[in-house]
């Protein structure tokens, strides 16, 4: 939260030089360096904080003089996100980007960052289209904890009719409820701006874990949040789907072998089982696996030998004759980070239960996908694949009966069919 000054021989005590303002307030504070070529601070120099307010994710910027005892001073907090802020070099005048959801960051000058002046119009050309909105929700799981998520909405958003919805996940999110989102395609990522303008709701709730249980913790938090979400009307609770990539793909992975809750399914680089995860390496550089299931984001907290039915149990390939929730898996023989082959292992084992699954495979491409041409690609199977089961369009000819690897790259398979998956 605060901002803290240490002696490099350690020769006296540490100081709060913001005076545990920013712990008392829930602020997270950080020195902004407003001269770029500066390595250092005065004593008696004036400097500006960044701040950000974790409760209702306003940021802004406060001032504080290193040499008195005074809390910092607040010049500006509102909803949006700053960055970049520079001073001039001999007058008293700032430039600084500003922007939010709905606003792409302009450039802005200002003298103390009160009064401003706009000198930059960023994508003018959003205003044609239906754009959106975002808030901040928060809800209270079954076992007691409190979270919150983003709900996205359409900008002709219409609390009268039935909106399907996509939950995208990874780690906690809330705080970006005031970032810009370029609309263009993502690397593996849920593309949030696109689907609303297209007539979705887009929710992404934070989730919190219990180690040894990373699975159970993403149905405490998500399921949990989504069916807070469930008792407003304009919520279609049969035509919800999920997104996740890397991480958030395990977590779908799983999700989906415990609840029959969402309609569609989507799984980017997903691990289905950790014990043979755990034994393997990150290709691209070459570190072993097993750090991450003990000590870091999988969450197990024990290796495979001292608590083997942790593994299990947080292995979706386990458990998947409890599938019915139709999945499509992106898993590049490239990743470095996850290997490709727990994507087959999920896609095989689907596919012999008889389950309605797919496998996007993009040759040469990484963990996120690098190329545009491949990124635009997915973009529109991802639209078709949840334009299908959550609006009930037509399917794709790669969905209904699939692109043969010696077609790749001459046959897409976008195609609308009357037949069905």
């Amino acid at each position: 939260y605060d901002v803290w000054q240490f002696s490099p021989d350690g020769k006296s005590e540490p100081k709060n030089v913001t005076n545990g303002f920013g712990r008392l307030n829930n602020i997270t504070f950080r020195m902004e360096r407003t001269d770029p070529d500066a390595r250092s601070f005065s004593p008696k120099a004036v400097v500006w904080l960044d701040a950000f307010n974790n409760v209702n994710k306003e940021a802004g910027f406060f001032k504080k003089a290193l040499n008195d005892k005074k809390n910092p001073e607040l010049v500006v907090m509102s909803a949006n996100a700053y960055s970049n802020l520079v001073k001039a070099k001999d007058a008293e005048r700032y430039i600084f980007d500003k922007g939010n959801y709905q606003v792409s960051p302009n450039v802005y000058v200002s003298t103390d960052l009160k009064a401003e002046t706009k000198l930059s119009s960023t994508n003018p050309q959003q205003a044609e289209y239906n754009w959106g909105t975002a808030e901040l929700v928060k809800w209270t799981t079954p076992k007691g904890f409190k979270s919150e998520g983003i709900l996205y909405k359409p900008e002709n958003f219409d609390p009268n009719k039935k909106y399907p919805m996509i939950v995208y996940f990874y780690e906690k999110v809330s705080n970006t409820l005031n970032g810009y989102i370029p609309p263009s395609p993502t690397p593996s990522r849920l593309n949030i701006p696109y689907f609303v303008s297209n007539g979705y709701l887009v929710f992404t709730p934070d989730i919190s874990y219990e180690t040894g249980y990373p699975g159970r913790s993403a149905e405490e938090f998500i399921n949990s949040g989504v069916e807070s979400l469930k008792k407003n009307s304009w919520v279609d609770g049969s035509k919800i789907g999920i997104q996740g990539q890397s991480w958030g793909g395990y977590q779908v992975a799983h999700l989906i072998t415990r609840t029959n809750m969402y309609a569609a399914a989507w799984a980017g680089a997903p691990v289905a089982n950790m014990t043979s995860a755990y034994g393997g390496i990150r290709w691209e550089s070459g570190m072993n696996r097993q750090f991450q299931y003990e000590k870091t984001q999988s969450r197990i907290g024990a290796t495979l030998w001292e608590k083997p039915d942790l593994y299990i149990e947080n292995s979706p390939l386990f458990f998947l004759p409890k599938v019915n929730t139709p999945l499509a898996i992106m898993s590049n023989d490239a990743d470095g980070a996850v290997p490709w082959y727990q994507g087959i292992e999920l896609f095989t084992g689907l596919r012999r239960l008889g389950k309605p699954v797919w496998l996007l495979n993009y040759n040469n491409e990484a963990h996120n996908l690098v190329l545009r041409q491949n990124r635009k690609d997915i973009q529109i199977r991802e639209q078709q694949f949840f334009d299908h089961y959550l609006k009930g369009a037509k399917a794709p000819v790669w969905m209904t009966s699939g692109v043969p690897a010696i077609e790749k790259g001459r046959s897409w398979g976008f195609e609308l069919t009357d037949d069905k998956p």
